[in-house]
């Protein structure tokens, strides 16, 4: 497939709004889809054009609920049997990736189940920001381009010009993503050390490190329920932290997340635009767009461009 024929967006239902920024960054317009949903659930996505010998995007974060991710398997499936050239399934928001490997007896491993699936249904290649885990990239025998929000998300830091600066990481799992930011900003690391007794329940949080005098910045990669980060805030500024921010990638805030952000003692939570936000849920939530990544990425795949110049971690 020559790369001089103009590539094709399209757009699932639930990601217009970002599929719309990235197709205006990218200098194209979003494909038209004939959406059909039947009195049962069911539904029946239809390109209303013609995408033979293409590359085709589809643009769409597979968050709750699980017809997103199905959305995804059958528009990746009507582009393979419409003989597209290429199909790139641009999914922002790696949705089922938390379950990442056997952590107890008789349970799913719904990463490697969803990539197998993207794959069985036609995507060719994968793009996506922030996986909950690396490794999950080996679960695709496809290309997959892993892009970080370090390298939109860094530059917002940096303007807030904070003095005496440290970089937390809410959980032990996130060391590694709060270290790369420390390193990039020359900051020291704390870390929060945390017990569940359920799912979204933390038992006890106890602090590593020291964070007297520090504006903090609490690094990770999603937000779901809020009350991880809401707890990390006033555990650090018991310990006598003099603000305390948090910067997390996707924005899952399910159940009462808004309200727990708001009435929490965070001065921010920044976030990118991966999952739609509720306008005027919480005056505390900043968004960073990453369609403009996505764009710069899309088109450097298309023309076979390198991508490593979009990496900071």
């Amino acid at each position: 497939m020559s790369h001089n024929l103009k590539p094709k967006l399209f757009s699932l239902s639930n990601s217009e709004t970002l599929a719309t920024a990235i197709a205006s960054q990218y200098g194209a317009n979003l494909g038209s889809i004939d959406f059909r949903k039947f009195t049962d659930g069911e539904f029946r996505p239809a390109f209303n054009e013609t995408v033979r010998g293409r590359r085709v995007f589809i643009i769409g974060s597979t968050f709750s609920p699980s017809d997103n991710l199905m959305e995804m398997l059958l528009l990746c499936d009507a582009a393979k049997r419409a003989s597209a050239g290429h199909i790139t399934a641009v999914i922002p928001y790696f949705g089922w990736a938390r379950q990442d490997r056997k952590d107890k007896p008789r349970v799913p491993i719904t990463a490697k189940l969803v990539a197998k699936l993207l794959e069985t249904a036609g995507a060719t290649r994968i793009m996506t920001m922030d996986l909950h885990a690396d490794q999950i990239q080996g679960f695709f025998e496809k290309p997959v381009d892993h892009l970080y929000a370090s390298s939109i998300l860094l530059p917002y830091i940096e303007n807030l010009n904070l003095d005496n600066l440290i970089i937390a990481s809410p959980d032990m799992g996130g060391s590694k993503r709060a270290y790369a930011y420390s390193k990039h900003l020359n900051s020291e690391v704390v870390i929060c050390y945390k017990q569940r007794n359920a799912l979204n329940q933390i038992e006890e949080m106890e602090l590593i490190g020291d964070v007297a005098g520090k504006n903090v910045i609490l690094v990770d990669d999603l937000v779901d329920s809020g009350g991880t980060l809401a707890r990390a805030a006033n555990l650090m500024l018991d310990r006598g932290a003099v603000s305390v921010r948090a910067i997390a990638t996707h924005a899952v805030l399910s159940g009462q997340a808004y309200q727990t952000i708001e009435n929490s003692k965070l001065t921010e939570l920044v976030v990118t635009d991966t999952i739609p936000i509720k306008k005027g849920a919480s005056t505390k939530i900043k968004i960073v767009s990453c369609a403009p990544l996505f764009a710069k990425v899309m088109k450097n795949v298309h023309e076979h461009s390198s991508i490593s110049g979009e990496f900071i971690m």
